[in-house]
């Protein structure tokens, strides 16, 4: 492994105590693929880019631009993130020859279905706020490869990113010989960002699970936190067709004496949840018992909430993301963050409030209900399976009282796209089909074929390439001037989602 930075290194004689005395002063106060490149028109009237955005633009040097596209060759040669063989023997014989890296640093889990990725980026806020260093793994990226492994609040930047596979590439190699399958896309990657936490090195690392639990690559690691966000079906191929069987296989995450946050679940989800807490003697924490929602009202840019976590309530919390779904996985990140210090178990009080307060009021989640344009609004939202949609849907009513929404879809191969074109019927006065540029996209005539059963003829228009898309989009929300209020939602997929990010100037 690459030696750490010197801004970088720590005195490792020290870092135990001085854990020690971040973890005491934070419970004891008083009372937050690559680059997707798609399309070449010019969209009108793009606005420009969001201070402190979290989603990089290619490198500006030609020499750093042309070794991360190597490395993304090189990643995208393996199997793909929907190929699997499901085991964990790649990925453990890969931590063995690395010397084990994931074992370096504590560790919070999270699994679910959807909410996965805001809730761990609410986490990483939260423990940042309280001056520990943070590494976080989520997936799938929604424009750059290099967000995956973040570090410090902000994507591993790309000599590093580079330097890390280099690092790591020979002793892949030696596995991939040895095994009777390669490693995955996913894996390189999860071995990269075990890597990388330890070389930083990190005080905690909050991990996503890429698909289900007990087989997934990143499930190597002994997480003494767990948290399960709501699950519902997706992926029925591979995990279960109903919301138990796939518990059943997110599960694989609760380890020995580990604490479960649990959001709030189908009831046969949670029985399966609770069933493997028992078996493994770990503590669980229920949304709606022991930590939950008090209250929460709209706010100018978002909503104001009062959180009951594990030590009591936080008031006046002010979250910069829409939608009740964020408000409840803020909540599920606050007592997952309260488990990690020991709080309502080893400790009695509550968090420092003020700083709860400043670090959600830090947190972005780019492509979660995201405004990237006005005049006509256009929002941005990755859901792409119907419980998604549904939250989507329902957040967007809240939020933006839309005259009149217009709809561009492109979604994959292999979702229940009935299912979330059936959420979105509701609110969308017409829906342009489309389709983005990857393998895995579902061809844009047999989506529109579908939606024609759904929203009508009338209602559908089909525009394969994305930029036209948009534009067909945009000049639907406008072409009344009694629609003032008019606006765009882009959905169906994070990948759809990233590649029109791009095409509104959002880099």
């Amino acid at each position: 492994m690459s030696e750490p930075r010197p801004s970088d290194r720590h005195d490792a004689s020290e870092s135990d105590d001085t854990f020690a005395e971040i973890v005491d002063e934070a419970t004891q106060r008083d009372p937050d693929l690559a680059v997707i490149e798609a399309g070449s028109r010019t969209l009108r009237t793009a606005s420009g880019p969001v201070p402190g955005d979290e989603v990089p633009a290619r490198p500006a040097d030609p020499e750093v631009d042309k070794a991360l596209r190597a490395v993304e060759q090189e990643l995208a040669g393996r199997w793909g993130e929907t190929k699997l063989e499901p085991s964990v023997a790649r990925i453990a014989a890969l931590m063995d020859v690395l010397g084990e890296p994931q074992r370096a640093y504590p560790s919070i889990h999270i699994t679910g279905t959807n909410g996965k990725t805001s809730t761990a980026r609410m986490i990483e806020a939260l423990l940042g706020a309280f001056d520990l260093r943070t590494g976080r793994y989520t997936s799938p990226h929604v424009q750059s490869i290099t967000e995956r492994i973040s570090l410090d609040g902000s994507p591993m930047d790309p000599e590093r990113f580079i330097e890390t596979y280099q690092d790591i590439k020979p002793y892949v190699e030696m596995v991939d010989a040895q095994q009777p399958y390669r490693l995955s896309f996913f894996e390189v990657l999860t071995g990269m960002a075990y890597a990388a936490f330890a070389d930083a090195p990190v005080d905690v690392a909050v991990v996503e699970v890429g698909m289900g639990g007990s087989w997934d690559a990143t499930n190597v690691i002994d997480a003494s936190v767990a948290v399960v966000t709501p699950i519902s079906l997706d992926h029925t191929d591979r995990l279960g067709t109903t919301p138990a069987e796939i518990a059943g296989e997110k599960a694989g995450v609760i380890k020995q004496d580990a604490t479960v946050i649990l959001a709030q679940q189908p009831v046969d989800a949670a029985q399966v949840m609770l069933k493997k807490a028992v078996e493994v003697d770990a503590t669980v924490a229920r949304e709606g018992m022991e930590f939950g929602i008090v209250s929460r009202e709209i706010a100018v840019g978002g909503q104001l909430l009062t959180l009951r976590g594990l030590g009591g309530e936080y008031e006046e919390i002010f979250l910069p993301l829409y939608g009740a779904h964020q408000a409840h996985n803020a909540a599920v990140a606050l007592s997952a963050v309260e488990a990690f210090f020991g709080i309502g178990a080893e400790q009695p009080g509550s968090l420092d409030h003020d700083t709860i307060r400043r670090a959600f009021a830090s947190v972005r989640s780019p492509g979660r209900l995201e405004v990237v344009r006005s005049s006509p609004t256009v929002v941005l939202d990755a859901a792409h399976n119907p419980a998604g949609a549904h939250a989507t849907a329902d957040g967007l009513s809240e939020a933006f009282g839309f005259s009149r929404l217009i709809g561009v879809v492109g979604a994959s191969d292999d979702k229940d796209v009935r299912g979330l074109l059936e959420a979105f019927e509701p609110i969308f006065a017409e829906v342009v089909i489309t389709q983005n540029s990857t393998a895995r996209a579902m061809n844009a005539d047999a989506l529109a074929a579908v939606a024609v059963e759904v929203f009508g003829g009338d209602r559908v228009q089909v525009e394969p390439r994305l930029d036209d898309a948009l534009e067909a989009a945009i000049t639907l929300a406008e072409e009344e001037n009694e629609y003032a209020g008019a606006g765009v939602l882009v959905t169906g997929s994070v990948i759809t989602v990233g590649e029109a990010r791009l095409l509104l100037g959002r880099h």
